[in-house]
């Protein structure tokens, strides 16, 4: 057999080795293509969902800002409506005090007859005992007590929008002519609003009546010190609420 002979099964048997790595190699490579195709597809699914999520964050980040400044005016408007309504307090708490001011002082002289004036709760008191105003179970006021009246109505009539309510007290004890203790002091409220509205000049419309009869002491109806107290007529001096109102409701 020649060399030349020899040589050809070889160089086939080379060929055909050389044919199969190939074919692996080549297959290797349609493997990875393949491989690399699927994550490709997968990216671009999460990359279409996070663009997705992007924008539905956006939508909710205008959604929150959107909310977020209507908060922030309707704070605003709170704020500004509290100020007007602290504004209109303040300006009604200034003119009680100015208005006990100048009671306490129209009523010095008939302070060691039993009145009392003081602020309480945005409200200003005037306390007149029965001493200075009736005579025992009576619902007739006398001279001194009228003149103390007129002198209130001089202050109040400087304050036409001051809504004034009277009320009347007696201590527990039952009187003898028939009139049970909440008549008597119904009827001596009564009195005390004639003579505000008839010699004191007041506008009836700001007045208002009541009795409490004995349920409202202040004292103990176990003393005559202490019965003595309870049997008073109340004035209660009332700021312009309809201002107050108002304000609030604008």
């Amino acid at each position: 057999m020649t060399k030349r002979a020899l040589m050809t099964p070889l160089l086939l048997a080379g060929l055909f080795m050389e044919s199969c790595g190939t074919g692996k190699k080549l297959e290797a490579v349609q493997g990875q293509n393949a491989e690399l195709t699927e994550q490709n597809r997968t990216l671009k699914s999460k990359v279409s969902s996070l663009n997705t999520d992007l924008g539905n964050c956006t939508a909710g980040q205008k959604s929150c800002m959107d909310e977020l400044t209507q908060v922030k005016a309707d704070n605003k408007h709170f704020q500004e409506r509290l100020a007007t309504t602290n504004a209109v307090l303040k300006e009604q708490a200034d003119m009680m005090h100015q208005i006990q001011t100048k009671v306490d002082a129209a009523l010095t002289d008939f302070k060691d007859k039993g009145v009392e004036v003081y602020f309480n709760k945005g409200l200003v008191h005037v306390s007149m005992e029965d001493k200075l105003l009736y005579k025992t179970g009576s619902a007739k006021l006398g001279p001194e007590g009228k003149d103390a009246l007129t002198h209130l109505a001089g202050v109040l009539s400087g304050y036409p929008n001051l809504k004034i309510i009277v009320l009347g007290n007696t201590d527990d004890v039952k009187f003898k002519n028939g009139m049970d203790n909440w008549t008597l002091s119904t009827e001596r409220a009564n009195g005390v609003v004639r003579v505000l509205k008839d010699e004191g000049k007041l506008d009836p419309m700001r007045l208002t009546a009541a009795g409490k009869g004995m349920y409202n002491p202040v004292a103990e109806n176990t003393t005559e010190e202490g019965r003595s107290k309870n049997r008073r007529t109340d004035i209660i001096l009332n700021p312009d609420l309809d201002k107050l109102w108002e304000s609030v409701e604008k």
